[in-house]
């Protein structure tokens, strides 16, 4: 490669191009040499080195995140017919990993991606539902939504769109006969997946994207509700580093405390974020979703009330 190339490479003048192969050559030990012939550097032949890179952690959160999540799920891999065909996938992502320097079992060691409520599909549920969304075909199945358990099961037709991966749990976009639109199913609620006739109704892009980019959650769809939500100052430093939804907005309140706007469109999943906060946040806005918390943390009260008359109940009985 000429100097010339490089510092075009590097948007830099020819000192600091020749500073950084001297660095290459004195610190890291890389056998740059210069080919007048040909007029430009290369790396010279090594018999027992057979590529080099620069030592520390190259990656990104997000890189590392990523390859880190794949590995996971490789060694999650239950045994299967491609088992061969796949392993050699965990290997090459530990020598990507090792290319940063770090040994791949010291990072396997160091750093860890942890699964949190994951909910296991069957792999005879979850091939069906793939080769449906693959093969573009529809596909029947029986279906029993955790937000209504007394509709009791359902037969669904649906046209599935493409299969989302979130908060380590799995789900099938898909657009539904019966319901005449588009619809999110968990697939651990899915039983008895079929393949049936006629090829799946294929919904633009756009339209998906309109309706369920990301669409998971709190932000199923087109977005109709706002929720204002004030965090405690102590639970406002980690709370303003998280993302609730793409067009949050977010502001520190003069006692500390942090003012959280984040459009919804269901609020199943926004109510379970905000009890997990407990008393250190408050829902200012709208008046359904706040009476809808204040409703549940009362019942929890009484709950727990009703189990600590019983413990006192039992033990003045034992005594």
């Amino acid at each position: 490669m000429s100097l010339r190339r490089i510092c075009e490479e590097l948007e830099c003048s020819e000192s600091t191009a020749k500073r950084c192969i001297r660095d290459l050559r004195d610190r890291f030990n890389h056998p740059i040499e210069y080919d007048a012939e040909r007029g430009g550097y290369h790396y010279g032949k090594t018999s027992d080195i057979d590529g080099f890179e620069l030592p520390g952690l190259w990656f990104t959160e997000s890189e590392l995140t990523a390859l880190l999540t794949m590995k996971e799920l490789l060694a999650d891999l239950q045994p299967g017919i491609f088992e061969k065909e796949i392993a050699p996938l965990g290997k090459r992502i530990e020598q990507m990993l090792a290319a940063s320097g770090v040994e791949a079992s010291e990072v396997a060691k160091r750093i860890r991606v942890l699964s949190v409520g994951r909910r296991r599909v069957s792999d005879s549920v979850f091939r069906v539902v793939a080769d449906a969304v693959l093969a573009r075909q529809r596909l029947e199945f029986l279906y029993k939504a955790r937000s209504r358990p007394a509709d009791g099961e359902q037969s669904r037709t649906v046209s599935p769109q493409r299969l989302a991966h979130y908060r380590d749990n799995w789900y099938l976009d898909a657009w539904c006969h019966d319901r005449n639109d588009l619809r999110i199913f968990a697939l651990e609620q899915i039983r008895e997946p079929r393949l049936a006739s006629g090829v799946a109704h294929n919904v633009d892009d756009a339209e998906l994207d309109r309706v369920l980019k990301d669409g998971y959650g709190i932000f199923a769809g087109d977005a109709g509700n706002t929720a204002i939500l004030r965090f405690s100052p102590e639970r406002a430093q980690w709370v303003s580093n998280e993302k609730w939804h793409p067009e949050q907005t977010g502001e520190f309140l003069d006692d500390g405390s942090w003012r959280l706007t984040v459009p919804y469109s269901k609020a199943d999943e926004l109510v379970m974020d905000i009890l997990k906060h407990g008393p250190e946040v408050e829902v200012l806005d709208p008046p359904e979703l706040r009476e809808r918390v204040a409703s549940l943390i009362a019942e929890a009260g009484v709950a727990y009330e009703a189990g600590a008359m019983m413990n006192r109940k039992g033990m003045k009985e034992s005594a």
